[in-house]
């Protein structure tokens, strides 16, 4: 086993990694950017390094100084976690050139599986099945087009290189193809630097299920399957194992079919060989596909360690330090069911746009795994994926683990920054999903329904009206509050509250005061109560006592958690006078963290509702801000290159009216 080890990635995986070298007794050293020489992985790290600014490019992406930094720490291996450096055959092949030890597997088994194209081709040798359609380097577009034709509508074109659904498109009709083609391969020219495509067929109800596989390069065994059929826009958001419905026969084809692919590249470590099926006649052996294998580690690990009760991390660890499987085929099984949930930082209503600020408050309760790289008061960079954490579940069956899951998001609390746990949370529920009737379109078809805002409930604003009177300190909770009904995990920083007695009130006080709290620029007036020494609140004619709902308070900022969602109010006084809204309505803001890529507008420019007025880049995405009503620009207040935070006021209109 290894002395010393650094890890090239930063946030939960990093944090995970280093979890499983401490039991194992292993020393870390962690590597960061500046953006990270506060964050957790840093602090949980036996050493860190510092290798670069927050851009990717300028640190994590910097394979040499990630190998200078193992020299000198005198670590003897680096694990590459998942992202960044851990599929870069180059930089594996740098490693082991600088006499280290890359835990994962070889530079020539990456390469053989890094274009989709070439891997079905190198599948389909192996004897592993592989979607009908054409995977050639021919890309003349009347070839392409007569292809599809022969393999039959509706066909999906997909990019050879890359993922994540760019240079993607479903063509239906043959006289769509051309358009079609020609938008996929510019877009992939953009994301990948590489145009070529290749035909497949469209799958009418697809499931997402890959295989665990792991590796020591002589042998290889499956840890069985995982199905992450439910994405958005091909992003996985929820990820349980094993899949639901699955026959005994079908498992067994697709692991041994998963083992030949991995033997067919002498792989060793850990990785996934993904699978394409077609359940529009439920689950049958003859009905899956090969589509790619991630040769790393998975986001969605732990739902597989849950169910084969195995720490993957350490299985890297022994075989990549020269020892064997650890265990056989025929000592694996199955126990129970697992669900995976990614709690991002995002503003769901708003199309899921990538969301950054403080952590106020994170916490997590108790029968539920938690992997996170951050803690409370950090902050949700824009510079890298907005994770939070993912929240893991195990139970004896499907539906226990379902409840329990949709338990552990209901309790989760997070304070400070938007994120989908809402959306998670009305997934969990999902009626389709309960029954395991799940396929890749899901979240599309019932998006109107799990995006859907709620609004802050009477209960939520009593406890906030509340808390505005009650002093809150570190550890306590408001008034008929018992922190939730069950005790929460604050990620380290943050703070529950507990019961303390109300003040403000003596023999000699009123027996009645006049409050008001604030939510999104609405203010909730309302009447404190004292009798029989108890406190109520009268609101909008009815009389309310304490609610059981968990309450913290960040600075002036009162937080209340109701099923899974974030309500935050400012106590306000109500006899002062309301400020004017001023020059908010002629500001154009961001509407989410990005780069100033364009400004197309000067000082005194006339312009007219719609127009054009400045490029926002966030997420790879390109966002046009336009001009809210006809008017004059009256203050640029950003410049091209500028990094802006969400709701950051770049252009001011001149008030209407003004000379």
């Amino acid at each position: 086993m290894f002395q010393k080890i650094l890890i090239a990635n930063r946030g939960e995986i990093a944090c995970r990694i280093i979890a499983t070298a401490r039991r194992l007794g292993v020393a870390t050293v962690a590597v960061h950017s500046s953006a990270d020489a506060q964050a957790r992985h840093v602090a949980v790290a036996d050493e860190a390094v510092a290798i670069g600014g927050p851009a990717p490019r300028d640190s994590y992406l910097r394979g040499e100084a990630v190998i200078a930094a193992a020299l000198a720490t005198g670590a003897q291996a680096i694990h590459p976690g998942y992202g960044f450096l851990s599929e870069n055959p180059d930089f594996v092949d740098a490693v082991e050139a600088a006499g280290l030890t890359f835990i994962g597997p070889s530079g020539q088994a990456i390469r053989a599986m890094g274009l989709k194209d070439a891997a079905k081709a190198l599948m389909s040798q192996a004897g592993v099945p592989v979607v009908p359609g054409y995977h050639g380097s021919q890309q003349d577009p009347a070839f392409l087009a007569d292809q599809a034709t022969q393999i039959g509508y509706p066909v999906l074109i997909k990019a050879v290189a890359g993922g994540g659904g760019k240079g993607m498109r479903k063509v239906t009709r043959a006289e769509d193809f051309a358009d079609a083609l020609a938008s996929a391969q510019g877009e992939a020219a953009t994301a990948f630097g590489n145009d070529a495509v290749l035909i497949e067929k469209y799958v009418e109800k697809p499931r997402h299920i890959e295989v665990q596989v792991f590796g020591d390069g002589t042998d290889a065994v499956h840890l069985f399957e995982r199905d992450c059929s439910l994405q958005r826009r091909h992003q996985k958001v929820i990820e349980e194992a094993p899949a639901p419905g699955m026959p005994a026969e079908m498992r067994a084809a697709m692991g041994e079919a998963a083992v030949r692919a991995a033997r067919a590249i002498r792989y060793k470590g850990a990785g996934t060989i993904e699978f394409i099926v077609d359940a529009s006649e439920g689950l049958r052996p003859d009905r899956f596909w090969f589509m790619e294998m991630n040769t790393r580690l998975q986001v969605e690990h732990p739902v597989t360690e849950a169910v084969t009760g195995t720490d993957l991390v350490e299985w890297q660890l022994r075989v990549a330090s020269g020892e064997p499987l650890p265990l056989r085929q025929d000592q694996l099984a199955l126990t129970g069911h697992a669900f995976e949930a990614r709690l991002y930082a995002e503003d769901v209503p708003a199309g899921f746009l990538p969301a950054t600020g403080r952590l106020a408050h994170l916490a997590f309760p108790p029968g539920c795994r938690s992997d996170t790289g951050v803690r409370s008061g950090d902050w949700v960079s824009p510079w890298y994926d907005p994770m939070i954490a993912k929240v893991i579940v195990h139970g004896p069956t499907r539906a226990a683990a379902l409840q329990q899951l949709s338990r552990a998001l209901e309790q989760t609390q997070v304070a400070g920054t938007v994120t989908n746990l809402a959306f998670l949370g009305a997934l969990a529920r999902h009626p389709g999903f309960a029954t395991g009737d799940v396929d890749t379109g899901l979240i599309e078809r019932d998006l109107a329904t799990l995006v859907t805002p709620q609004a802050p409930s009477q209960a939520v604003k009593v406890a906030a009206l509340l808390a505005s009177v009650s002093p809150v300190t570190p550890g306590a909770a408001l008034p008929g509050e018992s922190v939730s009904p069950v005790t929460l995990s604050p990620v380290s920083g943050g703070q529950t509250v507990q019961p303390v007695t109300l003040p403000g009130f003596t023999l000699w006080a009123p027996l009645h005061r006049a409050i008001a709290v604030e939510r999104e620029g609405e203010v909730t007036h309302a009447t404190l109560i004292l009798r029989d020494g108890a406190p109520l609140i009268r609101l909008e004619g009815a009389e309310h006592s304490a609610p059981r709902l968990p309450v913290i308070r960040t600075g002036d900022a009162l937080h209340v958690f109701e099923n899974g969602q974030c309500f935050s109010f400012t106590p306000v006084d109500p006899l002062a006078r309301e400020a004017a809204a001023g020059a908010a309505g002629n500001a154009t803001l961001s509407p989410m963290p990005g780069l100033v890529k364009a400004v197309f507008v000067t000082p005194g420019q006339a312009v007219q509702a719609g127009d054009r007025l400045a490029i926002l880049e966030a997420m790879k995405m390109e966002h046009t801000l336009t001009a809210a009503r006809d008017g004059v620009i009256a203050e640029i207040l950003t410049a091209p290159g500028a990094q802006v935070e969400a709701g950051a006021a770049l252009i001011l209109l001149a008030e209407e009216g003004a000379a």
